[in-house]
This record gives structure tokens, C-alpha cells and sequence, in this order.
């Protein structure tokens, strides 16, 4: 039976390493690794000389609890053993991406990363050196976004799942306060104004907009998405790294977090915005004392696995309109599968990645509410989310990727937290001018600091 470890046991495991002083040492090894990764690592069609009667313990770790219930009902760890039966597999299960990104940066300073590991482009500057060549996989030859999105040109990921926000409605909840679809910024605000006083007159809980900001990650749709939606630009962060100045007048991000606190200042996230975490904003939801819910494809399966009657869940795209009346929607590859190269299983590793996108992935994207990724597994769109597809918008796509080098250190030296100017804004007595201006001062006295001006 697949094997799954408790989160918290490894993570004391590995603080104890680490007082102990094997830090140190495990850099070191992680380093040479990263310098003789690109000859140790075997073609995937090399897969078949491995020996099939290996004996081994494949490790890796996510965040996916959809993914963790969908590898029991398909037994993955079975079907990988009927290739190599004295494969197992032990899967390390985080409570969400902020928990694993942290402990994986411990792990990756010790030496003692797993042997597959779950990576977003946010996470490429951290892990690039640790992580396996994929170029000639199969996997990556017939993943639809794997090329585009790369690290120091290298693919170190294969994205499972092709991500983008749905704004999750209640059609009865919209007809209630006589509310129509939005199809532009300005009537989305309206919208989302008007569900708040029809409902919160009666109803003091009501959130027009379920959001749990006390959580900062559920915020991220206006803070990290913003910028990239209202320029049409998926590398936007690239580009505020060559600026000394992107919150100034004119720039895309400043129009992007007005419009998102102008928002923010009608009240549409209830009385008590930084009071709720997200499952209680998801509560609220389901339980129909919010109007809607901007969420990923994840949410949509938390949403289905409620048990609650969806008779009435419908859905539309986050209208950041353009003058021509289409609209700028943001995509990206999500949960990108690479290997580590400080596996002591590099080739079994590439071979388990191979079979996992090449035999496994066909069954288990059918089960999962996103879209496919390869192009060998064509997918019909889940029926919720392709209500968006009805309401008869021009969509612009907007292949979002995560900052780069320049951007990624510029954020380290000035500590620029999207998601936390977000729950600032919801705070008493913020002041939008003075952000930006201390941000740009911070931005440019970064710049300045680590030589890029």
C-alpha cells in the first residue's frame, strides 16, 4: 500500500538536522549534485534498460489533497509496480503550498529533498539548482506549456494541471437581489456592491465576495493576478524588475491595485473581512450567505465534495475588461512535476515521471476539475466551469509566469508581498498613496542595492 507521511514528524525531524549542523554539509552536497546533474540524468526512453526488479523507495511531496484521495481510488503506486514491483511509492502530504515551500527550503539546504518534487514558477528561482533536466522527456515533449516555461532554459518542471480563476456563483443568490453576470470591471464592483446591501441588511455574516483574508493567500486573484490581467503581459513581473519605479503613475500595477482597493473600500467582503480564513469563507459560501467565490480548480472540487445541492452554482470569468469589450484571463501551468538531483533514484525517478504523465496521467485528469496539460490527454472542460464559456466574452489568454532572477531577488532585498499589500488595504487607516511611494522607494533603493540600475 502507498505509503503516506505525516507532514509535521519529518519537519521536526529535519529542524533537529539542521540545529544539529548538517545545514552545512548538505549544501555542499547539493551543490556538487546541481553541477553533475545534466550528466546524471537518463533520456526517458532509456527508461526500459533499467532493471525492473530494482528494489527502491520513491519519495515525494505535495500539497494536493484532491490529488492524495485520486492516487488511492487509481492506485498509482500498483499500476507503477507492474513495471517495477519492488517499487513503493511514500508520498509527504503539506497542509498548503506556504507549509511545503517552507519546509522544502529547509530540506533543500540539508541535502535531503525527495526524489520527485512538486514545484510553481514562484518556486523556480529557489529549487532551479536542484532540480533534473526534463528536455528529452516524452512527458515534456507532449506537455502542452512545459516549453514556454522554463529555468535558465532548462525544463526543471512538468505542469499537471492547467490553472485559471472561475468566479463561483449562486444563480438564485444573483436573481435574489436582481444581480446580472458582470461583463466588465465597473459592473462587477456594481454587482458585487449591490449583493452586499441587498443581503447584509438582513444578514450581518454576508460576504458578497467570500474571501478568507485572514488566511492572505485567498487574495491572491486581485494581488498576484492583477498586474499580469490588466497589462495582458504574463511575464509583468519581469518587466517591474528592469523599472525603478512600477508603482508610479501609468503603470499597470498601480491601475491594477486602485481598481482592487477602490473594491475592497465598498465593503463586499463582509463585516469582518480579516476575520475569516478560507473554509470558513467557504462555508459561507456553500451555506449561500455569499454571492460568489473566486477560486482555482481545486476550490471547484472542495465546492463539489461538500455535498451541498450545486443545482444553482454557475460560473463567469473575472471581468478585467479591455475598451474592445474582451476580456484578459490568466492561465498557468500548475503543480509542476520535476526530479530532484539529489535523488539517489534519478533514472527510476524519470521513469516513474514518465509513466506517471504517459500511462497514469490519461485516467487521473478525467477525475481532476482542471484542464489537461498534454496533449496525448484531451479533456472535455468540467460542466461548472464551462458555464463561463456561455456568456459570449472575447477571451484573451494570458499565459502567466512566475518572476524571474532580477524579480525574485529585488522581492527578497525590499520584501515585496503581493498577497500582504492586499490584506493591508483592509486594514484601518491605510493610506494607497503612501504605499506606492514607499514602494517605489523600497523597489528603486533595491535595485540600486544589488547593481541593476
Amino acid at each position: 500500500m502507498m505509503k503516506k507521511v505525516l507532514a509535521l514528524a519529518l519537519c521536526v525531524c529535519m529542524a533537529a538536522m539542521l540545529l544539529a549542523g548538517c545545514g552545512g554539509a548538505g549544501s555542499s552536497s547539493a551543490a556538487a549534485s546541481a553541477s553533475g546533474s545534466a550528466a546524471a540524468g537518463t533520456s526517458a526512453s532509456d527508461a526500459g534498460a533499467l532493471d525492473p526488479n530494482i528494489k527502491a523507495t520513491l519519495t515525494f511531496a505535495t500539497w494536493d489533497n484532491e490529488a492524495m484521495d485520486l492516487y488511492d481510488e487509481l492506485d498509482l503506486e500498483g499500476r507503477f509496480q507492474e513495471l517495477y514491483p519492488n517499487v513503493n511509492i511514500e508520498i509527504e502530504e503539506f497542509k498548503d503550498d506556504d507549509e511545503y515551500f517552507n519546509q522544502m527550503k529547509i530540506r533543500a539546504s540539508a541535502g535531503e529533498l525527495p526524489d520527485l518534487m512538486y514545484l510553481q514558477t514562484r518556486f523556480f528561482p529557489v529549487f532551479k539548482d536542484y532540480m533534473v533536466d526534463l528536455s528529452d522527456t516524452k512527458a515534456a515533449a507532449n506537455n502542452l506549456l512545459a516549453e514556454d516555461v522554463k529555468a535558465d532554459g532548462r525544463i526543471i518542471g512538468i505542469p499537471e494541471k492547467l490553472a485559471g480563476d472561475y468566479v463561483y456563483y449562486w444563480a438564485d443568490v444573483f436573481e435574489g437581489a436582481d444581480v446580472s453576470v458582470p461583463h466588465t470591471w465597473e459592473e462587477f464592483v456594481t454587482a458585487c456592491e449591490t449583493l452586499q446591501n441587498h443581503y447584509g441588511a438582513s444578514d450581518p455574516d454576508f460576504m458578497a465576495i467570500a474571501m478568507g483574508a485572514k488566511d492572505s493567500w485567498p487574495v491572491y486573484p486581485f494581488m498576484e493576478n492583477s498586474p499580469a490581467s490588466v497589462s495582458g503581459n504574463g511575464l509583468y513581473w519581469d518587466y517591474m524588475a528592469t523599472v525603478d519605479e512600477p508603482f508610479a503613475e501609468g503603470e499597470p500595477i498601480r491601475e491594477a491595485y486602485t481598481m482592487v482597493y477602490d473594491l475592497f473600500q465598498k465593503g463586499v467582503l463582509g463585516a469582518d473581512p480579516l476575520g475569516l480564513g478560507y473554509d470558513q469563507a467557504l462555508s459561507l459560501f456553500l451555506n449561500k450567505q455569499a454571492g460568489l467565490m473566486i477560486d482555482n480548480s481545486m476550490g471547484l472540487a472542495k465546492i463539489k465534495a461538500s455535498g451541498v445541492d450545486l443545482t444553482e452554482l454557475k460560473s463567469f470569468y473575472l471581468p478585467y475588461s479591455k475598451e474592445d469589450g474582451s476580456i484578459n484571463r490568466v492561465i498557468l501551468g500548475d503543480f509542476y512535476m520535476g526530479v530532484t538531483n539529489t535523488s539517489e533514484n534519478q533514472e527510476l525517478a524519470k521513469a516513474f515521471l514518465e509513466f506517471y504523465f504517459n500511462d497514469f496521467y490519461p485516467d487521473y485528469v478525467q477525475k481532476l476539475s482542471c484542464e489537461s496539460t498534454m496533449s496525448t490527454a484531451p479533456k472535455e472542460k468540467d460542466h461548472f466551469m464551462a458555464y463561463a464559456d456561455e456568456e459570449g466574452e472575447t477571451i484573451n489568454l494570458v499565459n502567466y509566469v512566475g518572476g524571474g532572477d532580477d524579480y525574485t531577488a529585488i522581492v527578497n532585498e525590499c520584501k515585496f508581498d503581493y498577497n500582504k499589500v492586499g490584506t493591508s488595504m483592509l486594514t484601518d487607516g491605510f493610506d494607497l498613496e503612501a504605499t506606492f511611494a514607499q514602494l517605489n522607494a523600497d523597489w528603486s533603493a533595491a535595485r540600486e542595492k544589488l547593481g541593476m540600475k
